[in-house]
């Protein structure tokens, strides 16, 4: 059976509309402002060999290597997988997982009685146990201070939901409410997605369905090879350095040796850091999901497929026993944020070496922290400070956008609304605003990052995840400037700022909590800038004169009015 390109387009926008009406079911109905207004989840469609085929509504940190989960499914399940059936799974060991908060929901889709995809959902829960509210335990040394982990389960079967599973999952959270809110959206979104599939099967029939599937992997597999043949043949070699191991200074490198030869590039991350006591290690899947990030970000066609077909493109060396390959039982919750976002920027930093002109400044690293009830039974609340968000670096032709999600996201993780947060937590925003004088100086500026301050009006935990507060983290390329460094206060009452630190969990009385966050880098001599930009800046307040003369050498013209 052969398709044209008119009908693989068509399927292809079909499978993604059904992506996003997933995501559209998941946001109205989920509980969690984790959910319904930050986006922390993922709605793709997979094949019946284990491949995402569609992943419009998501984030790519949590998609790029999500096949690993549905091929756990296909492995636990082999021959006892039936209509109706629905499986969730997490462990990252030895169920194809990102970390333990990212649950994934997936649900068969059958044709005339033949498994022809699945839909899925791959959400961040509020709460999974383990030793610290929220389940971002900065002091875990092994996965099982972390929270439950859960393999490849089957929570509904021929239709009947398991009551025990139910009430286990529950039952490991602190906040087994809108967890059972957030788990019956997750549910519907993936029911919803499967009718749609279901129409859209019957119509083509079982076969023809399959072969439709294999056909767009195939296409996204020739389009990445194009994309390739367009970078010059050759070894490129480069890295990043996380500055910490979260208990102390430490130098922690992911190193990348890409080489791009026939149209496929080799990721070979042998030389990275040992992997760590500490969460900020990687499973495999997750840096999956990142080295193709990285890859697809840069390469930036509109017109290139983000589906498994794009992946057949790469190979990915990832030593076991690295932080990028962690083995078990080592900590990982921190992964999708870091190292994942270490491997992103290596690997730009090696693909800028083939193509420059493609290169991108880093984006600031998080400097922002979490808040809970340090006591849950004056009533329940968990807060992340998302408002102190980085910066992201500047690319040719365009500023980085001043306050955006960590890198992982590509922008798909939302800033929360302030108003709504004021009503739902005790907190008061006295100010939100773009930092002055912080972005990286180039041609095409970084993000500025913001200065977020806002009173806490209930004692709290604190959690504390400030990869960017002690070097800069948002570094410039081909001549820019790095942007500055984040920076985090907590002022009690008394007027006395606290300790705090870079990585760590602290209780504290009410308190103004002060965010200054990672700016990103610049691109190109800051000289070459135009000057209405410099102007333009000036006006907006997000840099002083004194920067303008000193970084782009502007010069005030003469006031015509006068």
């Amino acid at each position: 059976m052969t398709f044209d390109a008119v009908q693989l387009a068509l399927i292809q926008k079909q499978l993604d509309h059904v992506s996003r009406q997933m995501g559209w079911v998941m946001v109205k109905t989920a509980r969690s402002p984790i959910f319904s207004q930050s986006h922390d989840f993922s709605c793709f469609v997979g094949s019946a060999e284990g491949e995402v085929v569609a992943q419009a509504d998501g984030l790519p940190i949590h998609t790029g290597g999500a096949g690993f989960a549905l091929r756990a499914v296909l492995s636990k399940f082999a021959g006892n997988i039936a209509p109706g059936d629905v499986f969730i799974l997490s462990d990252p060991y030895v169920a194809g997982g990102n970390h333990l908060p990212d649950w994934t929901i997936v649900r068969p889709v059958f044709c005339s009685g033949t498994l022809v995809a699945f839909t899925c959902n791959r959400a961040h829960q509020c709460d999974i146990g383990g030793g610290a509210v929220g389940s971002y335990n900065t002091s875990a040394t092994e996965i099982f201070h972390e929270g439950i982990r859960l393999p490849v389960l089957k929570l509904i079967e021929a239709g009947v939901t398991r009551q025990d599973v139910w009430e286990l999952l529950l039952l490991n959270s602190r906040y087994p409410e809108p967890m059972d809110g957030d788990l019956r959206a997750m549910l519907g979104a993936v029911t919803i997605g499967a009718q749609r599939l279901q129409k859209l099967f019957d119509e083509m029939g079982a076969d023809r369905s399959r072969m439709a599937l294999e056909a767009l992997l195939t296409h996204a597999d020739r389009m990445m090879r194009e994309a390739i043949a367009q970078l010059p043949d050759g070894v490129y070699e480069a890295e990043d350095v996380s500055d910490n191991d979260c208990f102390e200074a430490a130098s922690v490198p992911v190193k990348v040796k890409l080489t791009v030869r026939a149209e496929k590039i080799t990721l070979d991350f042998t030389g990275s850091h040992p992997q760590i006591k500490s969460f900020k290690n990687s499973s495999l899947a997750n840096t999956t999901s990142a080295a193709f990030v990285g890859v697809m970000s840069f390469l930036g066609s509109a017109a290139l497929p983000r589906n498994g077909g794009a992946l057949r493109a790469l190979e990915i060396i990832a030593p076991e026993g690295t932080v990028v390959n962690a083995r078990a039982p080592a900590p990982v919750t921190m992964c999708t944020m870091f190292p994942a976002a270490d491997i992103i920027n290596a690997c730009w930093r090696a693909l800028a070496q083939a193509d420059p002109q493609r290169a991108s400044g880093s984006w600031g690293k998080c400097s922002y922290c979490g808040t809970s009830n340090s006591d849950l039974s004056q009533g329940e609340f968990g807060v992340s400070h998302w408002f102190g968000s980085s910066g992201a670096g500047a690319v040719f032709g365009r500023d980085g956008f001043n306050v955006m999600s960590q890198v992982v996201s590509m922008g798909g993780l939302a800033l929360p609304n302030v108003e709504n947060y004021e009503q739902i937590y005790p907190i008061h925003v006295l100010s939100y605003e773009f930092r002055i004088n912080s972005a990286g100086a180039g041609q095409f500026r970084g993000g500025t990052g913001a200065t977020y301050v806002v009173d806490v009006m209930a004692p709290g935990s604190y959690n504390f995840t400030g990869e960017g507060v002690r070097t800069p983290s948002g570094l410039g390329v081909n001549g820019g400037c790095d942007g500055s460094k984040g920076e985090l206060f907590i002022e009690l009452d008394s007027g006395e700022v606290a300790d705090t630190p870079q990585y760590g969990e602290r209780d504290f009385p009410p308190a103004r909590l002060t965010i200054q966050s990672s700016a990103g880098g610049g691109w190109g001599d800051p000289r070459k800038r135009d000057r209405t930009a410099v102007q333009r800046d000036l006006d907006d307040g997000v840099i002083t004169l004194d920067h303008a003369r000193s970084l782009y050498g502007y010069a005030e013209q003469p006031d015509k009015r006068m």
